[in-house]
């Protein structure tokens, strides 16, 4: 790594039994099915020569079940943050975007059409979420300069955060930046510039190349 640069690594968790067809997963502590434990162990074995200084992750456990391997692997114990946790989707929690059309389609038309100001009704504010998120994330690259920090955390978490500190109206969260993949990485380069940089997007875990000195 360069000096006074720090590089995170965003992996969103494993595949849960939600995963498809496709249910807004929030507030919902559920684990990883049997392939999300597949691919948590895939990410532990990759991050065996990842050289990492941090883990962190959500405090849900899905996202500790993710990071256990990574744990075991490396002998970095995981960081829970509370900042890190998945948005509370509200009445949208535990259905689909199809149910919740059927059973409330002015809440599903305005969600449509602003995910943010026109967010699920009972959930979190998506923007204040993204804050909260954004400065958890500043204070871990500050602590950890020059180092590899891996972040585990949650598909919509994580497209937020990243739109916030690159910049991208929240808005757009949805279509801007693709859904991430279960256990797939992004690399952001922070090095106390106005604003990090994107070097990878949704990348599968093992398929990743990481280099000294990015």
């Amino acid at each position: 790594m360069t000096k006074g640069r720090t590089e995170l690594l965003l992996v969103r968790h494993g595949r849960t039994a939600w995963h498809s067809p496709n249910r807004y997963t929030g507030r919902s502590d559920i684990d990883l099915d049997d392939v999300g434990r597949a691919q948590a162990r895939t990410l532990g074995e990759w991050s065996a020569s990842a050289d990492l200084s941090a883990l962190y992750c959500s405090p849900m456990v899905r996202t500790r079940a993710t990071a256990a391997p990574v744990a075991d692997a490396t002998g970095l114990q995981p960081i829970t943050r509370d900042e890190l946790r998945e948005t509370d989707f509200g009445i949208a929690e535990g259905k689909t975007l199809e149910e919740v059309a059927e059973e409330d389609p002015a809440a599903a038309r305005a969600f449509l059409d602003d995910p943010i100001g026109g967010h699920w009704p009972g959930g979190d504010d998506p923007a204040v979420r993204a804050t909260e998120a954004a400065a958890a994330l500043a204070t871990v690259a500050g602590e950890h300069t020059g180092e590899r920090v891996m972040v585990v955390a949650h598909s919509t978490l994580l497209r937020l955060l990243l739109c916030q500190l690159l910049r991208i109206p929240l808005a757009h969260y949805r279509f801007a930046l693709a859904r991430p993949e279960p256990a797939a990485v992004s690399v952001l380069l922070w090095d106390g510039g106005p604003a990090p940089t994107l070097t990878a997007f949704n990348v599968p875990a093992g398929a990743i190349s990481i280099r000294d000195g990015a």
